[in-house]
């Protein structure tokens, strides 16, 4: 029994298991930031509609309601970030 080759196998299936996921956390925030700009373009032309051929009002506040909502989430993801990366920050070398 060739040792190094037991040990190259072992090498293999670990690593695996300890790599980062490629698809992890950047394909999420791609999606979230792409779900956010479609919700933004949607409301505004939802808006510019009402305000051109006068669509349905409730159609145009629906909108702006899921706009405002969509800013939050971003404006409190954003926080977090922020509180996070100043926590890193104050931590000792």
């Amino acid at each position: 029994m060739d040792i190094s080759a037991l040990v190259a196998q072992n090498y293999a299936a670990s690593k695996s298991v300890t790599s980062p996921a490629e698809t992890g956390g950047g394909a999420a925030i791609m999606g979230a930031s792409q779900d956010f700009m479609s919700t933004l373009k949607a409301s505004e032309a939802t808006a510019m509609q009402a305000m051109t051929s006068g669509a349905d009002p409730h159609a145009l506040v629906q909108a702006l309601a899921q706009t405002e909502l969509a800013v939050q989430t971003a404006v409190t993801v954003r926080d977090k970030v922020v509180e996070a990366y100043q926590e890193i920050l104050r931590m000792p070398v």
